[in-house]
C-alpha cells in the first residue's frame, strides 16, 4: 500500500529496508502484487543486517537492531551525524584549526545521536538486550503494545512474539526516550481501554518521556 500510494502521487520510489534473510521472499511478494494489480510498484529494496549502517543522507544514517518475533525481524534506529572538535584542539584559535585541517589532520570526532527508533512487531526481549540500548535512548521510540489486559496475559504475548503493556511497565526503568509512540494494539480494545493502559505506563516512565497511543481506526466503547 505504501509503495503503491507513492507511485499514485508521482512521488519518488521509497527505500525499504528488510532483513537479508527475507529479502527474496519480499521481492517475490512485491512481484506477485505487480502481476495481480497490474502496477509498477517501484522501490529500492535494501537488505540491511544488524551491525550494518546505511547512509540516508550526509547527516542521517540508519542501523538495524535485533528484535524478537515469530519470524526473522529487526528494528531500526535513525541517527543524526554531527562533527565535534577533538578535545586536544579546543584551545586553538580559528586560524590554527584551519591550518591543521588543510594539512590533513583529522580535527573532529563524528558523533552519532539516536533520533528515532522503530521496533515493528517484537516481544519484550529487546528491552533487556544491551544491543538495543540506542533504541531506548532515542528521542522518539515507536514500538508495539499489542495486549493490555489479563484476558491476554504476558505468556500469551510472548508466545505470539508480541508485547504486553505490563512488560513495558516492568522494564520502564531502562527507557530513556523523550517520547514513546505505542502502536499495534489488538483490535479487541476500545480507545478508552488503550488510554487507561497508557496512563499506567506514563506513571512509571522515567524523566519527562511522553507516552502517546496511536489509536487511529479504533472505536470508542460508547460508539453505536
Amino acid at each position: 500500500m505504501y509503495v503503491a500510494t507513492r507511485g499514485l502521487y508521482n512521488m519518488s520510489p521509497p527505500t525499504v529496508f528488510v532483513p537479508p534473510s527475507i529479502k527474496e521472499d519480499v521481492e517475490n511478494l512485491i512481484e506477485l502484487h505487480r502481476k495481480m494489480g497490474d502496477v509498477e510498484l517501484n522501490l529500492d529494496l535494501v537488505a540491511l543486517d544488524v551491525g550494518e549502517t546505511y547512509e540516508l543522507r550526509n547527516d542521517l544514517v540508519v542501523r538495524p537492531f535485533k528484535t524478537y518475533h515469530v519470524i526473522p525481524s529487526q528494528g531500526y534506529v535513525i541517527y543524526s551525524i554531527r562533527k565535534k572538535l577533538k578535545k586536544q584542539y579546543i584551545h586553538l584559535k580559528g586560524r590554527e584549526i584551519e591550518k591543521k585541517k588543510k594539512s590533513g589532520v583529522e580535527i573532529t570526532d563524528t558523533i552519532l545521536s539516536p533520533e528515532v527508533a522503530f521496533t515493528g512487531d517484537t516481544s519484550s526481549e529487546f528491552l533487556l538486550d544491551p544491543r538495543s540500548s540506542d533504541a531506548l535512548r532515542a528521542k522518539v521510540l515507536i514500538t508495539e503494545a499489542t495486549f493490555l489486559d489479563d484476558q491476554c496475559n504476558v505468556e500469551h504475548a510472548r508466545e505470539h512474539g508480541h508485547m504486553h503493556i505490563d512488560e513495558i511497565i516492568e522494564h520502564s526503568k531502562w527507557i530513556r526516550n523523550k517520547a514513546i509512540l505505542l502502536t499495534h494494539f489488538s483490535a479487541r480494545y476500545h480507545i478508552e481501554e488503550i488510554r487507561q493502559a497508557v496512563t499506567k505506563l506514563q506513571a512509571k516512565v522515567q524523566g519527562q518521556a511522553k507516552v502517546v497511543p496511536l489509536t487511529e481506526g479504533f472505536r470508542s466503547m460508547y460508539t453505536p
